[in-house]
This record gives structure tokens, C-alpha cells and sequence, in this order.
């Protein structure tokens, strides 16, 4: 296994709720991972580990091989890859992403 799958395998499972975006919670560089961090806010999420994708050019292409999906926000909660911006969005709405926080006891 390659040090980036080890660190990203690592960061998935040693934190509850881990999202891998484009910028920071503070100051997202994208508007897809903007509203990834607003739903997450919305949610009441108090144990948030965010990783900036545009530090490392490895970290970026490595999480789309780790999760096999092609875009960036991706989430994680308790290790298990759950989506991108869009899924997040639909399972805000269905009050699911809600249960999936408390459930990760980090609201």
C-alpha cells in the first residue's frame, strides 16, 4: 500500500467525520465543497477533520482511486465513504445525514 492510501485509510478510520475537499472549512475554494461544509454546519456538527486536496497533488488523486469516485468533496463517517456534495445534499433532505452524525456522535 502506497503512504498516501495508508494516510487516507488512517484519516478515514481515526475520525469520525472526515471530508476531503477543495480548501478549507474556513475558506472553501470551491462552491461544491462550500455547500458540503454548510450542510455538515447546518447539522451541528461539533468533530469535523477536513483535508485540503489542493496541498498535495497525490492526496487529491489518491482519494478518487481510495473511494473510486471521480469528484471532489468527498465525506466519510466512521470510515464508511458516504459521497459528494450532491448526495450529501439528498440525504440532508431526507433528515438522513442528520442520523448518520448523531449516530458517528458528533452533533
Amino acid at each position: 500500500m502506497s503512504d498516501v492510501q495508508e494516510f487516507l485509510r488512517e484519516t478515514v478510520t481515526d475520525n469520525p467525520v472526515v471530508l476531503f475537499m477543495k480548501g478549507t472549512a474556513q475558506f472553501p475554494q470551491c462552491g461544491f465543497s462550500g455547500k458540503a461544509i454548510q450542510f455538515l454546519k447546518s447539522n451541528g456538527v461539533k468533530q469535523l477533520t477536513t483535508v485540503n486536496v489542493l496541498e498535495d497533488a497525490e492526496v487529491r488523486q489518491g482519494i478518487k482511486e481510495f473511494s473510486n469516485w471521480p469528484t471532489i468533496p468527498q465525506l466519510y463517517i466512521k470510515g464508511e465513504f458516504v459521497g459528494g456534495s450532491d448526495i450529501i445534499a439528498e440525504l440532508d433532505s431526507t433528515g438522513e445525514l442528520k442520523q448518520m452524525l448523531a449516530d458517528a456522535g458528533v452533533v
